[in-house]
């Protein structure tokens, strides 16, 4: 979405349309201040809001690890409005870079610099240079789009570190055929006047670049220091809350976290990541947990069940991990799409954006 492939509406749907069929269920938009455990009410601007049984699931934000000056010269993405700002700006990259008249200044225009390695930062990358290199190609007059240069920064050593390194290094040649200049092991220290400057290894280089793409990192939304507050709830080095078994905040009897701002190491004695399947699994048990309270009845504990990583480079390239299966190319495309769309919760969405991606 935010290379402009799919549209807003395509792939996210109102809360009050997905609901309007619940008749018990009422949808508030409203900014959460401040949550009373004794009186078990949550304090919006205007209005306080009774419960019974409190779920947080108000997720994570961009990490620019103490540099927060960086964010508005490289916008992140978490939210579809997050998206349509990146979409802007590589927009008004290309449109301004068609006005420029020294070269110099035009080539900045047309570099972009996208920090992060991971499965969006890929994904980010791949999208940039297919639209670069292919679909704009023959848009514009006064400059060659496919001279662009799209660079996607990495600190450790491989992308896609969480995958397995087959993987990771099939990912860096889709990149790499499709023009993107992978730079790991290469760390940002600094982004101003236009410039992006990174160290690798024992160098400093700066690369000018008008478009600078945050991906990297992420941090718990401002909801963990408000429950950290009111419930003394303890906090990771991420400022996610460090849940019970079950989800629930330490020292509460009906405060649930969940999703990204839930830190739960009770399975392996490690994190869970922060991805949609862990939030969604989490979800659902805390929901059964809940009802089979209400019920006098008890159910089974929390068990995270990894359906593999999956992860798309491009147009007809992806890459996925299930176990001992890995999926390369447009067999693993395929099915990335496929599991995309299935969760996608409106039929004619998912018609539009199969056409679309096909």
């Amino acid at each position: 979405m935010a290379t402009g492939g799919i549209s807003p509406t395509n792939i996210s749907s109102p809360l009050r349309g997905i609901l309007k069929r619940n008749k018990n269920i009422e949808v508030l938009m409203g900014e959460a201040k401040d949550i009373d455990p004794k009186q078990q009410t949550v304090q919006l601007q205007n209005r306080t809001i009774s419960y019974d049984s409190l779920i947080v699931a108000t997720g994570a934000s961009h990490q620019y690890f103490g540099h927060e000056e960086w964010a508005d010269k490289a916008p992140g993405l978490k939210t579809v409005e997050d998206a349509l700002e990146m979409r802007r700006r590589i927009f008004i990259a290309f449109e301004s870079a068609e006005k420029e008249t020294d070269p110099k200044k035009r080539q900045a225009w047309l570099t972009f610099a996208v920090v992060g390695g991971g499965p969006a930062g890929v994904e980010l990358a791949g999208a940039l240079a297919e639209l670069a290199h292919g679909t704009l190609k023959e848009d514009f007059r006064n400059i060659n789009t496919k001279e662009s240069q799209i660079i996607l920064v990495q600190s450790p050593e491989r992308i896609l570190p969480s995958y397995s390194p087959s993987l990771s290094a099939e990912a860096k040649t889709s990149l790499e055929q499709l023009g993107v200049t992978v730079m790991t092991s290469t760390r940002v220290i600094d982004i101003k006047n236009q410039t992006i400057s990174v160290r690798r290894g024992g160098e400093i280089e700066s690369i000018r670049a008008r478009t600078v793409l945050w991906t990297a990192g992420m941090k718990a939304s401002a909801m963990a220091q408000i429950l950290a507050k009111s419930t003394d709830a303890p906090l990771d080095k991420a400022g996610r809350v460090i849940v019970n078994p079950d989800f629930e905040v330490p020292g509460t009897e009906n405060i649930f976290v969940i999703g990204d701002l839930a830190h739960y190491a009770h399975q392996e004695g490690k994190p869970l990541p922060g991805v949609a399947p862990v939030a969604m699994q989490s979800g659902k048990y805390v929901a059964r947990l809940i009802k089979s309270r209400l019920q006098g009845e008890t159910i089974s504990a929390f068990r995270y069940w990894d359906w593999g990583s999956l992860a798309v480079i491009g147009k007809h390239a992806a890459v996925v991990e299930f176990g001992f299966l890995k999926l390369y190319e447009f067999l693993a495309w395929a099915f990335w799409m496929f599991i995309h769309v299935f969760y996608l919760l409106e039929f004619d969405n998912k018609l539009v954006v199969m056409i679309q991606w096909a």
